[in-house]
């Protein structure tokens, strides 16, 4: 039984990092109607930026809000530089965009900081949690940075002016340009706080799989697959769907005979397809209906 509940703990602590890309992906695919498979390159850079500032001598927390800064305004101003002027170009050329941007950071990555494993300092200890063996202080961190995170969300996208503005700016652009709303730096808000939410999940994976410039490609691949579980068009879902992800995860490498680490990937897309072959919108998404 101990091994059943310690599977789930680690599988919502897992859950909750690809919450956190699933979150910043789904912001981009409302805002563009596009997927943005740079994100975790994007995470991974500002990962290291934190790292960087740290071995500079400042202070973990204050390393951490200075990235989120630093990723916002990047974010901002990658949509500005690169995919504005691609705002009615063909999908395909967005997807070279996104490629291009990919290998950007990753490359120049590897030139700033090389391809070692450098480890990353976790600021909530690596001690059991309360006196439990079942899930660690920094598990226990992740779960709650990711909870904060999305009532956070849900109370700027439900309460503020500028969060009402974005999520018009997404649903109806055409009428939100009527009652004057500026979709435009709505879309470049909305890059800017999703490399924001993209850096926090970098920074709190780096601690268990070491920071180095390919750390964040499996974690945007079930990230990926959360966002779709839970829904392409609800951030709730995304964060749920990554949860979800995380417990089927560990739940199938431990019980389902001759599933080890290379194979959990492929049992979390299958049931990813299964979900979607009986709710192709995801668990909490909801259908787009088009007239024509």
């Amino acid at each position: 039984m101990d091994l059943f509940v310690n599977q789930i703990l680690a599988g919502i602590a897992t859950g909750a990092i690809y919450g956190c890309m699933a979150l910043a992906l789904v912001m981009i695919y409302q805002a563009i109607d596009n997927l943005n498979f740079a994100q975790g390159e994007m995470a991974m850079f500002s990962t290291f930026v934190s790292w960087q500032l740290m071995q500079w001598g400042v202070p973990y927390w204050g390393a951490f809000l200075l990235t989120l800064v630093f990723s916002f305004v990047g974010g901002v101003l990658i949509e500005r530089a690169l995919f504005k002027p691609l705002a009615k170009a063909p999908i395909l050329t967005n997807v070279a965009g996104f490629i291009a941007l990919f290998s950007i950071l990753n490359s120049s990555a590897g030139l700033i900081w090389d391809f070692t494993s450098k480890e990353y300092p976790t600021p909530f200890g690596s001690s059991p949690f309360l006196g439990s063996q079942l899930i660690s202080t920094h598990q226990a961190g992740m779960i709650g940075v990711t909870i904060l995170l999305l009532i956070g969300l849900y109370v700027f996208f439900r309460f503020t002016r500028i969060g009402l503005a974005m999520r018009a700016a997404a649903s109806v652009p055409e009428s939100a340009r009527l009652v004057g709303i500026n979709t435009s730096w709505m879309i470049a808000l909305g890059w800017g706080m999703a490399a924001a939410i993209g850096a926090i999940a970098g920074m709190l994976i780096a601690p268990v799989v070491f920071l180095e410039p390919n750390m964040m490609g499996g974690v945007l691949i079930y990230g990926f697959a959360a966002a779709v579980l839970g829904g392409l068009n609800s951030p709730f879902g995304a964060v749920i769907g990554g949860f979800l992800v995380g417990i089927f995860e560990n739940l199938a490498g431990t019980y389902i005979p001759g599933v080890g680490n290379e194979l959990k990937l492929p049992i979390a897309l299958a049931l990813i397809v299964t979900v979607l072959v009986v709710k192709p919108a995801g668990l909490f998404g909801r259908p787009i209906v088009k007239r024509v």
